[in-house]
């Protein structure tokens, strides 16, 4: 009887082997990749010029999306909640007229907050508040008979939303013109700059790599 001979069976079994381990360990990869983008981290390019100057357009900033508790993908329903964004937080959300869009943008006022401008000048609780982050680019004032860029209110943001803007005042389409975000819209809160594009000068804003936010 032939004895059958082993030595190319052997190295091609630990070939399958190799294979074998290669490919768990990328589907492992994946998998934790899938988990911290869907519940921990989600990075986004900044498109327009509605946060400058704090965001720049090509900027590329990492979300939290974990800082305001865990929400099952798809349905928005927070399953652990956390916290709840606060006034002078950057957030992301779902756009309120189109959901599959995402914006950024800064929250102004929380639930039972009155907010109110006048001649540019904005008040919430009845207070004056002026933000060393805000920009005002156009000296014109704008009637809130015609446009509530400028002057609107006092409006009551109701309970579990949220009324915010954009930095760049005199730019940013935002709660003034379509309305409150829902807290369950709420993807989460930027935190930080990891890549700066400037397509202009065709160059990386080295100085902005690394930025955190405020």
């Amino acid at each position: 009887m032939k004895k059958e001979d082993d030595s190319e069976t052997e190295p091609t079994a630990a070939k399958r082997g190799h294979l074998r381990e290669n490919i768990e360990a990328i589907l492992v990869a994946i998998l934790i990749a899938l988990f911290i983008r869907t519940f921990v981290v989600q990075a986004f390019k900044i498109p327009s010029g509605s946060m400058k100057q704090t965001l720049q357009i090509g900027d590329h900033i990492l979300v939290n999306k974990f800082i305001f508790g865990v929400k099952i993908p798809y349905w928005n329903k927070t399953i652990i909640p956390l916290k709840s964004p606060q006034r002078g937080d950057i957030i992301v959300f779902k756009y309120p007229v189109d959901p599959n869009k995402d914006f950024i943008k800064r929250v102004i006022g929380v639930g039972g907050d009155v907010v109110e401008s006048r001649d540019k000048q904005l008040y919430v609780n009845h207070k004056l508040v002026n933000h060393d982050f805000s920009v005002h680019t156009d000296p014109h004032i704008i009637s809130g008979a015609n446009k509530p860029r400028d002057n609107f209110g006092p409006i009551t943001v109701p309970e579990n939303a949220l009324f915010v803007m954009g930095d760049n005042r005199d730019e940013s389409f935002d709660s003034r013109f379509w309305g409150f975000v829902d807290l369950k819209a709420v993807n989460g809160k930027a935190f930080m700059i990891y890549w700066s594009w400037d397509r202009q000068n065709f160059g990386v804003r080295w100085n902005r790599l690394g930025q955190f936010l405020r």
